[in-house]
């Protein structure tokens, strides 16, 4: 699914009235039917409703539905907010209509005072005041209006978007001027600030509205976010040859693992096996031995010198992919070890956990990575990399481009939303995963997942994009069965046979 800026989500409109044979206020009535038909669906006509629907389209859309539950019944009691004496012409016709609509129960035009309705647990609000063309934080009136709405015990379904949350960067947004909806109808497809977890307390539950906006469009206009759809992954998917043996799947190098630590190194490892990898080598300190040996039998070891750290690279001429960092710890001999594998490894290389803050703690270092390495930070490894980032997600991610277009590199932002971010300047984001993967070693096997696809001779990219679906539908898949309290890293491993069969299917 792509994802449009508020201007592209303008366009998509135009294009779809001039080439599909539909007036705007068709196409409004359209958009009112499909909310109208989910709120009906959820609340029953003896709920008292109130609309509040501002000056532009998308107060039009309120008016629109406001019509269409009066008519099947419902005591609708609506509020369109006209202080500049000045509406949309979409919305002025949806105001005389209706005015005509007999079964209306209230109709209140504010121009100058306001006298808020009482909103008790039992009122449902239809939020119609702003949509996805708001570009400045609401302010005065409507933000006094704002805040009544959200300290109120009612329910509130807004249009679009919730009204004063912008469609891309709320950076700089009055965070308590924006209104808290229960179930945000969003029409046709995901805006952007809807993807980053610190604007979740503001949206609810989220359903996406096809309206038949045209395809032709959205099929050949370019956009910079996007998010991944189950087909992306199929399409990416390779069959394995009927003659494959374990040399043409690739070797894999897993250096991961400190004293102490040897979990995460099993985690990887495993991941990596059964991700589809031919063969995987595990480098880890002396100590780790005997628990890698058990745990994952079908690695070979390559054993460290050093009794508990990691201390010296590796000849790596042999391998398809390299991975380092989980439980690799941070000590300065690991430090000057891993940059010198870094520097000496040829083959496509995944950093995660350790290799990253070892990197957070040395940034010059930055500039000595290939260009193609893929890099797996979550929030806090990504703030040791790039320095404290205060301002909140849509700056996190705005960083991690301009970071994998400086270095040439693939910057996977891990979260609920986990996003790759490309060396072209574009981000991809993965719809799967839940909170149950909100533990200890779930970075792990992401990291062997990778390792093992990019073993195998995908592209980074592709590599990236197949891993992070697919452990997340790990994760969706083992959360059926188990329950998110219940969920540990390992469960991820054992459900990726699950989740390769259903992308298979």
């Amino acid at each position: 699914m792509k994802i449009f800026n508020s201007a592209q989500i303008r366009e998509l409109d135009d294009y779809t009235i001039r080439h599909e044979a539909i007036t705007s206020l068709d196409l409004m009535e359209r958009a009112a039917k499909a909310i109208a038909r989910v709120v009906m669906q959820r609340w029953a006509t003896a709920t008292p409703i109130v609309v509040f629907a501002g000056p532009g389209n998308n107060g039009g859309d309120a008016l629109a539905v406001a019509r269409l539950m009066a008519e099947a019944g419902y005591a609708v009691t609506v509020f369109l907010f006209n202080i500049h004496n000045r509406l949309s012409d979409d919305c002025a016709k949806n105001k005389q209509r209706l005015i005509d609509c007999r079964a209306l129960k209230a109709f209140t035009e504010v121009v100058v005072d306001f006298e808020p309705p009482r909103l008790d647990a039992e009122t449902v609000v239809i939020d119609g005041f702003f949509g996805s063309g708001l570009n400045k934080p609401l302010a005065g009136g409507f933000a006094s209006l704002v805040r009544y709405i959200n300290q109120s015990p009612c329910k509130v379904v807004s249009i679009d978007l919730p009204s004063g949350l912008m469609t891309e960067d709320n950076t700089y947004n009055v965070r308590q001027n924006i209104i808290r909806a229960d179930l945000t109808l969003t029409i046709q497809q995901l805006k952007l600030s809807m993807l980053m977890a610190d604007n979740q307390q503001y949206l609810g539950e989220v359903r996406v509205l096809d309206i038949r906006l045209s395809p032709d469009f959205i099929a050949a206009t370019d956009c910079q976010f996007s998010l991944l759809e189950e087909h992306d992954i199929r399409s990416r998917l390779r069959l394995r040859s009927a003659f494959a043996h374990k040399g043409t799947m690739g070797t894999a190098l897993m250096i991961a693992g400190s004293y102490g630590m040897a979990g995460a190194a099993v985690l990887a490892t495993r991941a990596c096996l059964r991700a589809g990898a031919g063969k995987v080598i595990a480098c880890t300190p002396k100590r780790n031995c005997n628990i890698l040996q058990v745990s994952v039998p079908e690695a070979v070891l390559l054993i460290d010198k050093d009794e508990k750290i990691f201390s010296e690279p590796v000849d790596t001429e042999d391998f398809k992919a390299v991975a380092m960092g989980p439980g690799m710890g941070r000590n300065e001999t690991t430090a000057i070890a891993l940059i010198a594998q870094i520097r000496h490894t040829q083959c496509p290389m995944v950093l995660d956990a350790d290799a990253l803050n070892i990197l957070g703690n040395h940034r010059a270092w930055l500039q000595q990575l290939p260009e193609g390495i893929v890099m797996t930070p979550h929030a806090a490894e990504f703030d040791r990399l790039e320095g404290s980032i205060s301002n909140g997600c849509y700056d996190r991610l705005a960083r991690a481009i301009a970071l994998a277009e400086r270095l040439h590199a693939y910057v996977l932002l891990k979260g609920h939303y986990s996003v790759l971010c490309t060396p072209d300047g574009k981000g991809f984001f993965n719809p799967t995963g839940n909170a149950g993967m909100a533990t200890a070693g779930s970075g792990d096997v992401l990291t062997g997942i990778i390792a093992g696809l990019l073993a195998q001779g995908y592209n980074q990219q592709d590599a990236a994009l197949i891993g992070m679906y697919l452990h997340g539908l790990a994760g969706d898949l083992a959360v059926r069965d188990l329950g998110q309290e219940s969920l540990i890293a390992g469960d991820l491993i054992h459900y990726l046979p699950k989740a390769f069969a259903r992308i298979r299917e």
